[in-house]
């Protein structure tokens, strides 16, 4: 049977279109980053720490869960658009909540935070980067080859060290095409020695 000239077949968005969408979080990720470093400069610095230190307290002994899930969703904002005081952050969590459980809020927020970047950059060109490495060759590609042979080892490396910037070390596996999985694992883990270290300074604050 025939198909009726009025009712055909929905046709696929151009390529262009596709692109151009898969870069929306991207751009959202890079606009909010650049005014949030200006506007909030002053307000994710230990000064300010210092100047909420009775009402960050008074608002935690009045409203613990309430504390808890707004310091949890704010650093992972902090971490998601690459927002300067994710130090101070967890010196907060420590602050606030003390080592244990601090710790372990500290380390929700920074891999949830983490790992939302790392999506948003893997969907704006993180798959078609990878793909253009493998066809066009070279040291790049092979660079790509020795990571995807060792990449538990790299990854670690990149979270236990302070060599790379913790920013660069959400985007890095992004635009190379890691898995989500080996990517959120190694955030996860990796990131445990610095966290606990800043969240027991921040408990003695």
């Amino acid at each position: 049977m025939t198909q009726s000239p009025l009712s055909p077949d929905p046709m696929p968005p151009p390529p262009a279109a596709n692109s151009r969408g898969r870069m929306i979080p991207v751009l959202i990720l890079l606009g909010v980053a650049v005014i949030g470093a200006v506007l909030l400069r002053d307000e994710l610095s230990f000064q300010a720490l210092a100047d909420h230190r009775a009402d960050l307290i008074a608002l935690r002994d009045a409203h613990y869960g309430l504390a808890v899930l707004g310091f949890v969703l704010a650093y992972v904002g902090l971490v998601a658009f690459s927002l300067p005081g994710a130090t101070v952050a967890t010196l907060t969590g420590g602050f606030l909540f003390g080592v244990f459980p601090g710790v372990f809020y500290n380390l929700a927020g920074a891999t949830l935070g983490a790992v939302l970047l790392f999506l948003a950059a893997r969907a704006g060109f993180g798959a078609r980067l990878a793909a253009r490495i493998e066809m066009q060759g070279g040291v790049v590609a092979r660079l790509r080859a020795a990571l995807a042979r060792n990449e538990w080892e790299v990854l670690f490396l990149m979270r236990v060290t302070p060599i790379v910037p913790f920013f660069m070390a959400n985007l890095i596996p992004a635009l190379l095409n890691i898995s989500l999985a080996k990517f959120a694992i190694t955030t996860a883990v990796g990131i445990v020695p610095g966290a606990l270290v800043l969240t027991s300074v921040g408990s003695g604050l």
